[in-house]
């Protein structure tokens, strides 16, 4: 029986939650180490293209939304658009006209004025899952297996009831859930095993199941199965000063997990089609909205996580291609010249377009459009 989704009109008011204020925050994260480096600001827009209503504030910069909501931007005094291109007349305006501008700074202020904006997403998602590990308590349950049922990937590769694992692939596995969560995302795959057996460290080799699985909306997705099961929960509270360091840990370890995820696209192993978009995460946002407020608020979490890696990818037009281009720039002692960053850009931008229709055709192709 097919269950019902959660409708356009929630899925657009998710998803323009979820985009609006993530867009907002890593966009306001440059606009506040801007300021705080002296940077004038003539622009702050959620969304590209035409104007769609907007203000000016007493300091001169132009507050907006445009047409298209895919993003946003700041643009610092001195830029020549919204992918902050330097202006190449910079070295001609005289001392007090070029004072606040960005591109007057030094460079380590300009690499923080870049990075703010992606930090301030990981920042999102740190707050985020400290609160929920102060209002929920923080899963702590071993790596114990409880027990081996017969015919599946774990009585293949050798587990005992008892053993403990310590890591997958080298990945360390302090709990089960961490377990777990590595082991979803090598699925049909082979892997290492390191586990403690009665005090004894060694390694075991084998290749994992997969489980297929779909949502309640009809979603189908791929996971590695050891085929054991989950043993009771260990839950403990987490005190407020501790919170942070916990939320740290665990948004590291989903970044982590991304890396692997985006490695096994890049090496064959994960079809490119598993690639979503706007579309996709606007379908999610509504699905997740539909589930409750600590569903949709966690999906937020996972989306500003997102978010903050990719525009740390070193690809021109994002802010990896910016700090990448900053790092030849302390290399070298002197900017990266015209000509080369505007081929830059150029190349990113054709990355980025080429990417957005990948994963739009991926969108629609899981609608049923092609």
């Amino acid at each position: 029986m097919a269950t019902e989704g959660p409708g356009l009109l929630l899925t657009l008011l998710a998803f323009a939650t979820v985009i609006g204020t993530l867009v907002f925050v890593h966009e306001y994260g440059h606009y506040w180490a801007g300021r705080l480096f002296g940077v004038k600001a003539d622009a702050f827009s959620i969304g590209f293209g035409k104007e769609l209503t907007g203000w000016t504030d007493k300091r001169g910069t132009r507050w907006k939304i445009a047409m298209l909501p895919l993003g946003g931007y700041v643009q610092f005094a001195g830029d020549m658009g919204a992918a902050s291109q330097p202006n190449p007349d910079f070295d001609a305006l005289p001392e007090r006209e070029s004072a606040h501008m960005f591109q007057a700074k030094p460079l380590w202020q300009r690499a923080l004025i870049v990075a703010a904006g992606p930090i301030t997403n990981f920042l999102v998602a740190i707050l985020i899952f400290a609160g929920f590990f102060v209002a929920f308590g923080q899963p702590v349950t071993p790596s114990v297996v409880p027990e081996v049922p017969a015919n599946t990937a774990a009585a293949e590769i050798g587990l005992q009831a008892g053993d403990e694992i310590l890591s997958i692939n080298g990945a360390r596995t302090e709990t089960f859930g961490a377990m777990a969560r590595e082991v979803s995302i090598h699925p049909n795959e082979p892997v290492t095993i390191a586990v403690d057996r009665a005090g004894h460290e060694f390694a075991l080799e084998g290749t994992l199941g997969v489980r297929v699985e779909r949502d309640r909306f009809g979603n189908e997705y791929k996971f590695g199965l050891l085929g054991i099961p989950w043993p009771k929960q260990v839950i403990r509270d987490v005190p407020l000063w501790e919170a942070p360091i916990a939320a740290t840990r665990q948004t590291g370890e989903v970044v982590r997990l991304m890396v692997t995820t985006l490695g096994q696209v890049f090496s064959g192993r994960r079809s490119v089609r598993e690639l979503g978009g706007p579309l996709k995460i606007a379908q999610v946002s509504g699905e997740q909205l539909s589930l409750g407020v600590y569903a949709f608020i966690g999906f937020i979490a996972l989306i500003s996580i997102n978010l903050g890696f990719i525009n740390l990818l070193p690809i021109p037009m994002l802010d990896g291609g910016h700090l990448l281009m900053y790092a030849v720039e302390a290399v070298r002692r002197k900017p990266v010249g015209p000509q080369a960053m505007e081929w830059a850009y150029r190349t990113g931008f054709a990355l980025v377009i080429a990417f957005m229709l990948l994963v739009t055709f991926n969108d629609l192709s899981s609608f049923g459009l092609f």
